[in-house]
């Protein structure tokens, strides 16, 4: 439960939020405005001032999630309104109270349309669900799925379903009823994606579904219609659409709305499916079809972006004020293409970004792979007005619970905790509550250390470039790596040496003036396909004195992916322009910084390696956040998920020296008394011991004795 004065903030936030006073605030903080640099060296910085033309119109925050947890449906509870049902929302709203959850969001019934019988008692469902959170000033966010049914194709598909797929809260239509399901006059069969090998409706094997196709006018007409009677009939205080993709993905789609789309937008009339200039070599897993070399293809995966995007922007202009969020596990890999997800092109008309830090197994301590993905996601909704970042971290036991936590506060964005044992084939026999899984790490975060998310801005010593031109025009290297494959390389490897980052996207990249705005070096790595206008402005960035490293190849394509007759690495110079190898090829960074070119802020001395360090500035104090990159998963002896994989049900660390020892320079990270802090140490408090070496350096003695996952100094 929330404190009057926690209320009284989120009130002035979203005041500030919607007279656009908040536009400027950002999750980024230039360290050379805390400290001057050494001569000779480049300054360490965040996001510049500049940077607030490119901002979007601002995202509507009438509130901000903290503390999210899954509201988990099972299928009794469409017997509502009998007293069991009743009786449970009661309780279970009152769990979420005492596990300090601010934010509660829908979860079952998600294949949303497979229920349009029963909307009737599954809105009364939920708008008592609604009422009751909101006795404990719990926000009810809304998460469903809308283009798509449920439509296992055999007996072999239907059994796969009910094995995987538990968590959808399954209630389908049999083949005969199928055929006549319908919502608003609009029966579903009509609405589906063309497949365009066979002229049949478009099919999700992964999933099982039949998908609705995006451009439809009946059904992005159907789907309104029912927001509006959602919304009207419940009441949520925001709204997660799902699934805002192509699942059936290359395979679709060919009916007349999609054809007539591609002429009129793009002037190319989608081929025939033995097209193999077109299509590619299609014996290959689907999410490597397609000829990237035919820019009518790339064409047409930018046709596809367009009609999701069209979608969720109705979605949003329907739900109005309420913020608006949907699912991305990813942003980054070329392979993304062909479903269509694609959060950069649906940024404008999304209010929160959610990362779905997918897992429930031992695979999940191997976190280090999701923190390009997490910051990147974090610079999108920092683009956007600074709108607020989540990440969903799913577990089945309360060890899972708090290392998604924990990596929420090392990201420095919102937990969302979600229990997913209907994911597993059948409910491990000690299976716990939402709540429960959660409410330790929660209740102890509101005690000791309620650090506001919203309010941290990471200290950041390099810019990370991503250029989304290369995931779109499909580019690979002769190495057979894409620049996403480069970027994240850099990413474990900043994260490894402890160096603070941040992303740059594309269109930053193109605006000089925010270039310039810091002095941060910039690591481009494998970026053939690059604008005219972002040439331009590092080439500017680079004249007036800025420091970047840069690995080939660089400019040898254009935006649209057409190859140029010169690489644009040719003609650009500057005395801080250093060539460097490839990310992907050994440790880079560490010999970057042998070299002394980069000299990161905080560096360790002592004790065994394996702690990852990120700073971030909370109102003027910096505070470090401390996360384990050798944890040690501990499978459970008999639960395994639908891959065969153990489920975690505990960690254990790999380091055995935990007496840490820090150098660090002061100019970029101030320092102030601090004290270890975490959950596995409950309420003791152990200090940090700084001496310092002079006006601009200290030494950091930290004991991390007794913890395993997280901590935090401050």
């Amino acid at each position: 439960m929330k404190n009057k004065e926690e209320n009284s903030r989120r009130a002035f936030i979203r005041s500030i939020s919607l007279t656009g006073l908040g536009m400027g605030v950002m999750q980024t903080l230039p360290l050379s405005v805390i400290g001057a640099s050494p001569a000779g060296q480049p300054s360490i910085g965040g996001i510049g001032a500049a940077q607030s033309a490119q901002i979007l119109t601002g995202p509507d925050v009438p509130f901000i999630p903290r503390r999210l947890g899954s509201w988990w449906n099972t299928l009794e509870d469409l017997l509502w309104s009998q007293k069991k049902i009743t009786d449970k929302i009661k309780r279970r709203a009152a769990g979420f109270a005492e596990a300090n959850i601010d934010t509660a969001v829908n979860f079952g019934f998600h294949i949303r349309f497979d229920f349009a019988n029963y909307f009737t008692q599954l809105h009364g469902y939920f708008a008592q669900v609604r009422e009751e959170l909101h006795k404990y000033d719990i926000k009810y966010i809304e998460h469903y799925s809308c283009n798509h049914v449920e439509r296992p194709r055999g007996e072999a598909e239907f059994k796969k379903l009910h094995r995987n797929h538990r968590h959808h809260t399954l209630l389908f239509h049999d083949p005969i009823a199928a055929a006549h399901a319908q919502y608003e006059g609009y029966f579903f069969n009509d609405l589906c994606e063309v497949d365009l090998r066979d002229g049949s409706r478009g099919y999700a094997r992964q999933y099982q579904l039949e998908a609705f196709c995006h451009n439809n006018p009946g059904f992005r007409d159907m789907h309104r219609k029912y927001l509006q009677r959602l919304d009207k009939e419940v009441g949520y205080d925001g709204y997660q659409v799902d699934d805002m993709c192509t699942y059936a993905g290359l395979t679709t789609c060919g009916c007349t709305h999609c054809r007539e789309r591609f002429k009129r937008d793009y002037g190319h009339v989608i081929p025939p499916f033995a097209d193999k200039s077109f299509f590619g070599d299609t014996n290959k897993p689907m999410l490597q079809w397609g000829n990237y070399e035919n820019p009518v293809f790339r064409d047409w995966l930018k046709m596809k972006d367009d009609s999701v995007a069209d979608h969720v922007k109705m979605v949003k202009e329907t739900i109005g004020k309420k913020p608006l969020m949907t699912c991305c596990s990813s942003t980054g890999p070329v392979a993304l293409n062909a479903i269509s997800l694609n959060l950069e092109r649906m940024a404008p008309h999304v209010d929160f970004f959610m990362l779905e830090n997918v897992g429930t197994n031992i695979k999940s301590v191997n976190w280090l792979e999701k923190d390009a993905e997490a910051l990147q996601q974090k610079d999108i909704a920092a683009k956007r007005g600074a709108a607020p970042t989540i990440a969903c971290s799913y577990t089945i036991y309360k060890e899972g619970g708090y290392l998604g936590w924990g990596l929420a506060r090392f990201w420095g964005v919102a937990d969302w905790a979600s229990t997913l044992q209907y994911r597993l084939e059948e409910d491990p026999v000690d299976s716990i509550e939402m709540e429960d899984a959660i409410r330790d790490p929660n209740n102890w975060e509101v005690k000791h250390s309620p650090l506001d998310f919203i309010e941290g801005k990471d200290l950041v010593e390099v810019r990370l470039v991503n250029n989304n031109y290369n995931r779109a025009n499909g580019w690979k290297g002769t190495d057979g790596k894409e620049h996403w494959d480069k970027v994240r390389a850099w990413s474990e490897q900043f994260i490894k040496s402890n160096i603070g980052y941040r992303f740059l996207r594309a269109e930053e990249l193109a605006d000089a003036t925010a270039l310039l705005a810091e002095k941060t070096p910039l690591v481009l790595d494998s970026m053939a396909c690059v604008s005219d206008a972002q040439f331009k402005s590092l080439q500017q960035f680079l004249a007036k004195g800025g420091y970047a490293f840069l690995a080939l190849p660089f400019g040898t394509h254009d935006e649209k992916g057409h190859k140029r007759s010169k690489p644009l690495a040719d003609q650009l110079h500057g005395k801080g322009l250093h060539i460097v190898q490839t990310a992907t090829s050994g440790h880079v960074v560490e010999m970057l910084i042998k070299k002394g070119l980069i000299k990161p802020a905080i560096q360790q001395t002592g004790g065994d390696k394996g702690w990852a360090v990120r700073g971030r500035d909370h109102k003027g104090k910096t505070v470090l956040h401390f996360m384990n990159t050798a944890m040690v998963a501990v499978p459970h002896p008999t639960v395994k998920d639908t891959g065969n994989n153990p489920i975690l049900v505990d960690i254990n660390s790999a380091i055995k020296n935990n007496a840490l020892v820090f150098e660090v320079d002061t100019r970029k990270i101030p320092l102030s008394a601090l004290n270890i802090l975490s959950p596995e140490l409950k309420d003791r408090k152990i200090p940090v011991e700084i001496t310092w070496k002079s006006k601009n350096s200290a030494t950091l003695k930290v004991n991390l004795e007794g913890v395993k996952v997280y901590a935090v100094a401050e």
